[in-house]
């Protein structure tokens, strides 16, 4: 598919939808990717990326920033406490901020080095065992929790489950957002990205349809 195709299938989403093509951030997901594809894509002129790792991509995006201007690199992963001064320091948007220990954390490294990523808090909008993420009913608690801590909290992210409509779970996530006071939306992948774009999402995470198949787990 490529780089390309997706672009135009965001702004044909977004014209479907009544909105700007600049409203939506495509975030290129390099997670397992061979190093030869993203520097392929970043050829491409594209610069925001997500990475899943924050190991990985230490070893992957320092020098592929002194190599290319402008990269903004967002962590799609679950992020350990221990991780997580790394972390603050290598991404400019963290999207998986899900509890309070995460969240003081973060405050605590703020403080220390001055500045802070944008956050995205993580709903468990399928309320699934296995999946990380703030429970629904736990939302706007959490998130006035990470105000009080003066954390830039942009906005929520979600994962549907892999067997719902992810529609219903992105209207969810929309709701819960407006309610809050919250632009940022962060939902929809390869294969659902364009209903996320029409039920108002901000950033789209891409990564087997514009780099191909992983090749490692």
């Amino acid at each position: 598919m490529g780089l390309e195709e997706i672009k135009t299938r965001i702004a044909a989403a977004c014209k479907e939808a009544g909105r700007d093509a600049d409203t939506v951030s495509l975030i290129a997901v390099s997670k397992v990717q061979p190093n030869a594809r993203v520097e392929a894509v970043l050829e491409q002129g594209h610069r925001v990326f997500g990475e899943n790792r924050v190991q990985e991509a230490q070893g992957k995006w320092p020098d592929f920033r002194e190599r290319f201007e402008g990269v903004e690199l967002h962590l799609i992963g679950p992020l350990q406490s221990n991780k997580a001064r790394v972390a603050m320091e290598l991404f400019d948007a963290i999207h998986t901020v899900d509890r309070r220990k995460i969240a003081a954390t973060i405050a605590r490294l703020a403080d220390e080095l001055g500045r802070c990523p944008d956050l995205f808090v993580q709903v468990n909008t399928g309320e699934e065992d296995q999946k990380a993420g703030c429970l629904p009913a736990d939302v706007d608690g959490f998130v006035a929790e990470c105000r009080m801590l003066s954390l830039p909290v942009k906005g929520l992210m979600c994962i549907p489950p892999v067997d719902e409509e992810p529609s219903l779970h992105f209207a969810l996530l929309a709701k819960m957002a407006a309610r809050n006071g919250l632009e940022g939306l962060s939902m929809g992948m390869s294969a659902d990205f364009e209903q996320a774009i029409a039920l108002g999402a901000t950033h789209v995470r891409v990564g087997s349809a514009i780099f191909g198949a992983r090749v490692a787990g």
